[in-house]
């Protein structure tokens, strides 16, 4: 069996940082740290993109960039900027997608993710074709069924 493929945005490498009292955050940080585990023991593969590059170094706080930066050497696999992937950026923000969300669902599935993993509530009510977009809580549910 082919291990699934995944790409976490930059939400979710974020949300351990985020004010733990609600367990709803809670219950996403834990999945979070899950997947990343499963990931390191080679149950899932994971894809790190251009856009990973530019928000982590965009992000104001050291703590969090020197802890999300590891995972591009963790990844499996890069997903660089193309025409193709802009392209498919731009489509994907026809849907109501902001412009830098649309370019890391559009890496996720230039790379062939099935499943896009995130914790932004307006992100996970979308459909966008060719891949599921998961909340991580979700995705470790549906990886346990």
């Amino acid at each position: 069996m082919q291990k699934p493929k995944v790409y976490l945005d930059s939400c979710s490498y974020n949300r351990p940082f985020d004010n733990q009292s609600q367990m709803k955050i809670r219950l996403e940080t834990e999945a979070k740290l899950f997947i990343q585990g499963n990931i390191r023991e080679g149950e899932y593969s994971m894809v790190w993109s251009y856009m990973h590059d530019y928000e982590n170094n965009e992000n104001p706080y050291e703590e969090r960039r020197k802890s999300i930066s590891p995972w591009k050497n963790i990844s499996d696999e890069y997903c660089s900027s193309a025409d193709d992937v802009l392209e498919s950026g731009r489509k994907i923000m026809e849907l109501g997608i902001k412009p830098k969300d649309s370019l890391h669902i559009a890496c996720a599935i230039k790379s062939g993710c099935e499943y896009f993993i995130t914790t932004d509530k307006k992100l996970l009510n979308k459909k966008v074709e060719n891949i599921c977009i998961i909340n991580p809580v979700d995705f470790v549910r549906e990886m346990e069924d």
